[in-house]
């Protein structure tokens, strides 16, 4: 019969490069646009109460269903992006001299740092599951943004959050700006 899996974890770690400036506090390091190469963990679990009947598969949820359209966004968007926070002028830069690459920007509100991008990583993913593996849902999103710094959020933490990073989060597609149309990026 049905087995109860919904506090099992299936873990997915992808590795992507990635450039960013902070530009909250003037006298940091962080102004400077630079880089990092990181890696994103996601621990995935059934829906509460959710039962599954493993028959002779022995599991829940086949792996590459579970993470195919979420590895498919962090290669193919994430990847590369230059992570901006929403009033950084050197938007208007891209806009008016290279418009072909706001495709490539990352923006949310405010300083895009290593847990504000994790929020609306955590978002994205949720949204990518809602619609492609609605059975699952993303409890855990970390982020190692160097071998000695990580942010970690759990489903507790955005629980209860209220901070709208920016309404690309929160669909389910290959966006990772609200700078072109919502029609303009491809769905997963």
């Amino acid at each position: 019969g049905p087995h109860r899996v919904s506090s099992m974890l299936i873990q997915f770690k992808r590795r992507f490069s990635m450039a960013h400036r902070l530009r909250f506090d003037r006298d940091s390091k962080c102004a400077t646009p630079h880089g990092h190469n990181e890696f994103v963990c996601v621990d995935l679990q059934a829906r509460a109460g959710k039962a599954f009947d493993w028959g002779g598969a022995n599991y829940a949820e086949n792996f590459s269903n579970l993470k195919r359209q979420w590895h498919r966004f962090v290669d193919v968007s994430l990847d590369h992006a230059f992570q901006l926070g929403h009033d950084d002028p050197m938007i208007g830069y891209f806009r008016e001299h290279e418009p072909e690459i706001l495709p490539r920007l990352l923006v949310i509100q405010g300083d895009p740092t290593t847990e504000a991008v994790a929020a609306a990583l955590y978002m994205k993913l949720n949204a990518i599951m809602a619609v492609h593996v609605p059975d699952f849902e993303c409890v855990r999103l970390e982020i190692e943004e160097t071998p000695t710094n990580s942010v970690i959020l759990t489903h507790a933490d955005l629980a209860g959050c209220t901070v709208r990073l920016g309404e690309w989060c929160h669909r389910a597609d290959m966006s990772l700006n609200d700078l072109l149309p919502a029609g303009h990026w491809e769905a997963l």
